[in-house]
């Protein structure tokens, strides 16, 4: 569809339309949960387009997650702009690095490792340490955050005495790990998911040609989410700024839950420092959520500089809070509710039940199956990773060899068709349901795409989404993680375990690191539309141990 620049504009409300007029020179937004930011940013970025003040191949949006990309990805077609390079940082370092890597050193770039906490394991296994996998996952994380912090091994060594133990082991035997990590990656000539954005920026620093390059490619710099920055990733887009200033930033400091990963918030919060005389535009209209919710929101910020969120929508539900006896009722109760809501319309798609740490899901997911409720994991099995979803990936790739020049959703469905989908939804469960959900999404995304999109753009699509993980949503109820459903949004949301111990976790000791769970449980409410239910036991169902109810509670 083409559009005119005054209806790019109407879409948008006074804020977001102040935002999206902000076109050139250093723009921060800060944008509470719920008010519209992908809208205002693509809104922005098409105008921009559309006055010509941007050059449409010269823009980089940059993202955290690979969902997130996608999302901006689809919204910019939908404005008639296609190419915008929207990815996340990790999907961009990865490009120019393979690219200048056979450009300026006649050789492949160094291969990413396949599983990070396999060599984990086999760097411990060198050392005669035996480690579970939680301890791998552990470690895994702690070498994310010495990385994406900007420490060198000899730099951790320095501060190692002041992070968290690890798998019961002293500091210097972890250190020996991540050090036997290092070397065996070298001995390989692999590197990790960090590396990419180390060599990138190391890489467009050392060769003049490859920066000035960059340079003249992107001009015009868009970050969703810049609360969750890392030094590393500052670095590395201070690297492609140059000494230019043409950068938007859009961001909440009531939604920086990554600290843990070396995300820091002081680079939100320091913006204008940074580049005086930046234009700061608030956006405090909520349209996700009843004003009941936003109520309890607007009490659970921890960061007062951002005004209150104000929700537009009519008066809703009041949200609830329940303790049970113990984990099985909560877990129980919660199944019965999900039931309920089903029988009265509301989509599967539609409800999830959040929880702090995996481990809490164990329970919930045995109600709902004694209950007879379908429902999804985040972080389970991969979308791209399914038989018949890799079946029709190759037989699109096969397609688009020899395209026929029939509508993408005619070739698509056709596919699909093939492989066992049908257009009306059969009246199947289980593992059938979940084959057919898959393909139907699968001629989804083809539909996305629009009449005018080729089986050429689709196959590109695919191989986008396969490369980021960019999976489609599935049709059922979503178990998930707080930290896990952030950017997500439900009608129905279940928060349960609101204890103490999980709801601040047990080794939240220092005033920042509660302050982080207060914005985690901010985050968690933040995600519900229309009903909110937040539950917590008196007593763990498995060792009889007693429960007290989270601190935040009294604050809602």
């Amino acid at each position: 569809m083409d559009y005119e620049s005054d209806e790019i504009l109407n879409a948008l409300d006074d804020e977001q339309r102040e935002a999206a007029q902000s076109l050139l020179g250093p723009t921060v937004i800060l944008a509470g949960a719920g008010t519209g930011k992908t809208r205002t940013i693509t809104h922005r970025i098409a105008y921009g387009i559309l006055r010509g003040d941007f050059s449409e191949n010269r823009v980089m949006a940059l993202t955290y997650t690979n969902k997130a990309a996608g999302e901006l990805r689809a919204r910019l077609r939908q404005l008639g702009v296609h190419q915008v390079n929207a990815k996340t940082f990790h999907a961009a370092a990865i490009s120019q690095l393979e690219y200048f890597w056979r450009e300026y050193f006649g050789i492949e770039a160094p291969r990413v490792l396949e599983s990070k906490a396999k060599a984990i394991g086999s760097a411990a296994d060198s050392l005669k340490i035996k480690l579970d996998p939680s301890n791998i996952r552990d470690l895994a994380a702690e070498i994310e955050w010495r990385k994406y912090s900007m420490l060198s091994l000899e730099g951790y060594a320095e501060r190692m005495s002041t992070r968290p133990v690890i798998a019961g082991l002293s500091p210097i035997r972890a250190f020996e790990i991540q050090t036997a990590y290092e070397e065996a990656k070298v001995r390989a000539k692999q590197i990790d998911w960090e590396d990419v954005l180390l060599l990138c920026t190391g890489m467009l620093r050392a060769e003049p040609r490859a920066l000035a390059h960059v340079h003249q490619q992107y001009r015009f710099f868009t970050v969703d989410e810049y609360q969750d920055i890392s030094p590393l990733q500052q670095e590395l887009l201070d690297t492609w700024l140059g000494d230019r200033s043409d950068l938007c930033v859009v961001g909440d400091p009531n939604q920086t839950i990554y600290s843990f990963t070396g995300a820091s918030a002081t680079f939100l919060e320091n913006f204008e420092s940074r580049y005086p005389g930046a234009n700061v535009i608030s956006l405090t209209k909520n349209y996700r959520s009843t004003p009941e919710i936003i109520q309890i929101a607007n009490r659970l910020r921890s960061n007062q500089n951002l005004g209150p969120l104000e929700s537009v929508r009519p008066t809703g539900l009041t949200p609830q809070v329940q303790s049970f006896e113990d984990r099985a009722a909560e877990c129980a109760w919660i199944a019965n509710q999900i039931k309920d809501a089903r029988s009265k319309g509301v989509q599967a798609s539609q409800i999830a039940v959040l929880y702090r740490i995996n481990g809490q899901s164990e329970y919930i997911e045995k109600a709902l199956a004694d209950a007879g409720v379908e429902y999804q994991v985040r972080g389970g099995q991969r979308y791209f990773n399914r038989p018949e979803i890799m079946a029709a990936v190759r037989l699109v790739r096969a397609e688009a060899m020899n395209p026929t020049g029939k509508e993408l959703y005619e070739t698509v469905s056709a596919i699909a068709r093939s492989l066992g989908w049908q257009s009306i939804a059969p009246d199947l469960s289980g593992s059938q349901l979940e084959q057919w959900e898959a393909l139907n999404a699968f001629v989804q995304i083809a539909d996305e795409l629009g009449k005018d999109a080729t089986i050429n753009t689709f196959a590109s699509e695919l191989e986008e989404r396969q490369r980021s993980q960019h999976e489609p949503t599935r049709e059922s109820i979503t178990l998930s993680t707080i930290h896990a459903a952030k950017g997500l949004e439900y009608k129905l949301v279940f928060i349960l375990g609101a204890t103490e111990g999980y709801l601040p976790i047990s080794y939240a000791k220092t005033e920042a690191q509660l302050n982080e769970e207060q914005r985690l449980f901010y985050v968690a409410v933040t995600r519900a539309k229309d009903q909110l239910h937040i539950t917590w036991p008196k007593r763990d169902t498995a060792d009889d141990r007693q429960r007290t109810p989270s601190r935040y509670l009294d604050l809602i």
